[in-house]
């Protein structure tokens, strides 16, 4: 027994060489094993298949092509075969811009969007920006990035070809009136003005006029900011205007609820891989009671549904303007190992009495409908939207 132990012991130290060099020959090429031993060590044939059509086309296409280029094209084409116009991939550059959206500030030409069928309808054009230097205005329909169309394209792919290095030149198809028309812009760094904020006096009465941009990171702050400054001077009511913006962040969204409604469900959530949820208000409630109306549009959407929807089920709030855009899906962004990501949708989200405003999936559904309806003409200075929403609030406040 000794004497086969003394002799097992020099065969086992020459046979683990060998054993190592088959394992890493092996695992450079796991295709090597045959099937029945892919099956035992777990190999993903599928990943075999797209590792081997990508390295015929690198090794063998007619012309150079760069291997990255080929994992984000077959991204890209995963989620658009989804026929999902929320989900997206983002390559490693669009990744970075929708970052900057995100955090306030990016490098583009000033311009607030929302997405349509054609492409993108500018809803306000930034203050001393490229656009507005460029001649852009309130309700052009960009059709174009250079010459990739934007038609059928999520805001947030359309969008990331917009943004760039400030300093590089980004050329803009867009239509007004009819007309087809194309100008070239300048990028630059620029500071999204996520909060606006007026005093509005009608008959000696004050009403705080705040308006939300997007629901980006820290944006639930600057509404705090700015209904306590118009409540130090004198603002008895407020209206929270809403209008073309498209969304943003959920948990901004919860907590800029939470500044109105001081308890109780503001949405809950349900996805497939993703256990139902139900978010409270959280935080310092800064107004329960003053008199206030939600002044929406048909841009108004996502983010901008929920506070709605909970100020309106909640009855801490009229509506006021016109239905919403009907999104009823959350999106997760989820970081990949090449430095991009994947923004897909997750889940439905249920306003506190229960509702889905979409479709059904990722449909466009019925949105909310206001309690008042109101139109801006675009063709007059003034803003009769905002008009109806002051003079329901202050209703409301009698």
């Amino acid at each position: 027994m000794r004497r086969r132990r003394r002799l097992l012991v020099p065969v086992l130290v020459l046979l683990l060489p060998v054993v190592l060099i088959v394992g890493i020959w092996i695992g450079s090429d796991p295709g090597r094993l045959p099937g029945f031993a892919q099956d035992v060590f777990g190999v993903d044939r599928d990943a075999l298949v797209y590792d081997e059509v990508v390295d015929r086309i690198t090794e063998e296409y007619y012309r150079p092509i760069e291997r990255d280029d080929l994992l984000d094209e077959a991204l890209r084409g995963a989620v658009e075969s989804l026929d999902d116009r929320f989900s997206a991939y983002f390559d490693p550059r669009d990744y970075a811009h929708f970052q900057e959206a995100t955090s306030g500030e990016f490098q583009g030409v000033g311009l607030n969007v929302r997405e349509v069928k054609r492409g993108l309808r500018v809803v306000s054009v930034f203050e001393d920006s490229p656009a507005e230097r460029a001649g852009l205005r309130d309700g052009d329909l960009i059709v174009s990035v250079g010459d990739t169309s934007l038609r059928g394209k999520s805001s947030a792919q359309s969008t990331a070809l917009i943004k760039g290095p400030a300093g590089t030149e980004v050329e803009l198809t867009y239509m007004r009136d009819g007309r087809q028309r194309r100008v070239r812009l300048r990028r630059e760094r620029v500071t999204v003005p996520v909060v606006e904020s007026e005093l509005v006096e009608r008959g000696g009465r004050k009403v705080g006029h705040v308006s939300l941009a997007t629901f980006s990171s820290g944006a639930h702050g600057e509404v705090s900011d700015a209904v306590e400054r118009l409540k130090e001077r004198g603002a008895g009511a407020l209206v929270l205007d809403l209008r073309g913006n498209g969304g943003g962040l959920l948990n901004e969204a919860v907590l800029v609820s939470s500044l109105f409604v001081g308890d109780g469900t503001i949405v809950s959530t349900k996805g497939r891989s993703r256990p139902e949820r139900t978010f409270e208000a959280t935080g310092r409630a800064i107004d329960t009671k003053s008199p206030m109306v939600v002044l929406v549009d048909e841009g108004s959407a996502s983010a901008s549904e929920i506070v709605t929807g909970a100020l309106k089920d909640r009855e801490r709030a009229t509506v006021v303007g016109r239905r919403t855009f009907g999104k009823g899906v959350f999106q997760e962004v989820m970081q990949l190992p090449n430095g991009g990501a994947l923004d897909i949708t997750v889940g439905e989200y249920f306003t506190p009495d229960g509702r889905n405003l979409g479709g059904g999936g990722t449909k466009k559904g019925a949105g909310i409908t206001p309690d008042v309806k109101a139109l801006d003409d675009p063709a007059t200075p003034r803003d009769e939207a905002l008009d109806a929403a002051v003079r329901t609030v202050l209703r409301d406040g009698t």
